[in-house]
This record gives structure tokens, sequence and C-alpha cells, in this order.
């Protein structure tokens, strides 16, 4: 019960001050697939990005944690990724272009984090032609 709470308490906090990122509490055990089941051939449940499984960040707090960590701005990261994905709005693509596309960002901002502002900030000047 006194886990619960504390579960409870900190998703409330977290989403209170806009953090996407999961408290230990939450992430629970992560223990391998039991022998039996590896040797029947059932495979363990995979991840489908849904809350309820926490082996692995959801695509959006990923993208959000990097918007942080590198100090990029959220709006020009949103429209480069609707340009890289080739739609209209982020919510249109699928999720392996977008799994994708934060993928690319990550290695990006590694490797190149200025040319990566580069790149972000030519769609603030693309917004401004068009003002």
């Amino acid at each position: 019960m006194r886990v619960a709470e504390t579960r409870a308490v900190n998703r409330a906090l977290r989403k209170a001050y806009g953090i996407g990122l999961s408290s230990v509490e939450e992430l629970g055990h992560l223990s391998p697939p039991s022998r039996a089941a590896t040797q029947e051939g059932i495979a363990p449940p995979k991840s489908n990005g849904n809350s309820a499984d926490h082996r692995q960040p959801r695509l959006r707090d990923r993208l959000s944690h990097l918007i942080r960590q590198h100090g990029l701005d959220a709006s020009l990261v949103k429209r480069y990724a609707t340009d890289f994905c080739g739609t209209n709005e982020l919510r249109e693509a699928s999720r392996n272009l977008v799994e994708r596309y934060i993928n690319h960002l990550a290695d990006w901002v590694a490797e190149d984090r200025d040319g990566l502002l580069s790149k972000l900030n030519s769609y603030a000047e693309t917004e401004q032609v068009h003002s």
C-alpha cells in the first residue's frame, strides 16, 4: 500500500511539473524470461509504448528527454519531425517512423550538435519568411 501511494505521489508531481521520466518505484523489477517459457518457445511480452509497460521509455518521453538534455527548441524539433516523417501532423506518422526520427535526432545531436541546431534554425527562418 505504501509503495502504491509513493508511485501515485511521484506520478502526480511529474505530471504537475511536466517531467516525462518515471520514478524508480514505477520501473519495477526487470527479470529475464523464465527458463520454462524459453524452452516452450513463448516469447516475453513486447513493449507497445503503453505506460503500463515500463521496460522502455515511451517515445514521447525519449524525445522530451533529448530536447531538455540538449537545450533544443521543442517547436522546431516538432517541425523537423513532421518534415522528416513526411506528414502534416506528427500524430499521423507511424510509430516506427517516429522511432527512427528520434534515433536519428539522438545520433545527430551526439555527433554534430551545431549542425543539428543549424538545421532546426532553418525551420525558424522558414516561418519568418511565411509571416
